[in-house]
């Protein structure tokens, strides 16, 4: 079967995407791994469908490198949205279904695409460090010079560890810079990896480093990959609603691929 597919990437967060409104592409799991695989196939952190949903704009399907079928992907719906605006589906405000429910994504003045993310009502702390759920289960660890890590190493201990291995987690290794600047790195399970961004992860890392008690906050984000920022309101000590993930979702090249 011959199959066309785009890439875009989302601050070095790359993906393999499809447009199946039509319904007639179904992928096993070997095959979604294929495609993703950086020698052998086209090379990605993920694969995405965008399907055709009664009631949505759109619904999300969204697989890991590892042919898996994932949780929310955070810059992964950046950029399916901007997908469906390349392939004519062009609206102020779109609403979609993804693994984790619903959400909304605008397009900023500047071009950056702004995806609502699902609502946070706790974050437990561990040992200084933190967990939480924005869609994807995610892993904060504060550390003070990030750029110094060897976040595979240290981020593939803890997602293996004992309290995590069964169903594995993200972790996210974050630094200070200011009260409302992060810099953000990210070992993704189902990559098993270093990612060069993760937007599920740079949200919940801004989420655990709100500079203002109640009310609107903004993160400025730098990750590997480039800048995000998450805007939401902090309603609670460990609550937040109004959550939002901006930055850039580009179009890389187009293609066909046997499979």
């Amino acid at each position: 079967m011959k199959l066309s597919f785009s890439k875009y990437q989302g601050t070095g967060n790359d993906f393999v995407i499809i447009d199946n409104r039509k319904g007639l592409v179904h992928l096993s799991k070997e095959q979604v791994l294929h495609l993703c695989d950086r020698r052998f196939g086209i090379g990605a952190d993920g694969l995405m469908l965008l399907n055709e949903l009664q009631g949505y704009d759109f619904e999300m399907k969204y697989y890991n490198s590892d042919g898996r079928e994932s949780s929310m992907c955070g810059n992964g719906g950046r950029c399916l949205t901007q997908f469906a605006y390349d392939k004519g589906l062009k609206k102020e405000r779109y609403k979609f279904l993804a693994i984790d429910g619903e959400h909304e994504a605008i397009f900023s003045d500047k071009g950056w695409v702004h995806l609502k993310m699902k609502d946070v009502n706790s974050i437990h702390k561990s040992h200084g460090d933190y967990v939480l759920d924005t869609g994807s289960p995610h892993f904060i660890k504060p550390v003070a010079d990030v750029m110094d890590m060897n976040v595979f190493k240290e981020g593939r201990e803890i997602r293996n560890s004992k309290d995590f291995e069964a169903e594995g987690i993200n972790v996210n290794f974050v630094e200070l810079v200011a009260g409302d600047k992060i810099i953000v790195r990210t070992y993704e399970r189902g990559v098993e990896d270093e990612t060069f961004s993760c937007g599920t992860g740079v949200t919940a890392s801004a989420l655990v480093f709100a500079h203002n008690d109640m009310g609107f906050n903004r993160i400025e984000v730098q990750t590997k990959g480039g800048k995000l920022a998450v805007e939401f309101d902090k309603t609670g000590d460990d609550s937040f609603s109004n959550i939002w993930l901006c930055g850039p979702a580009t179009f890389v090249f187009h293609g066909e691929i046997d499979v």
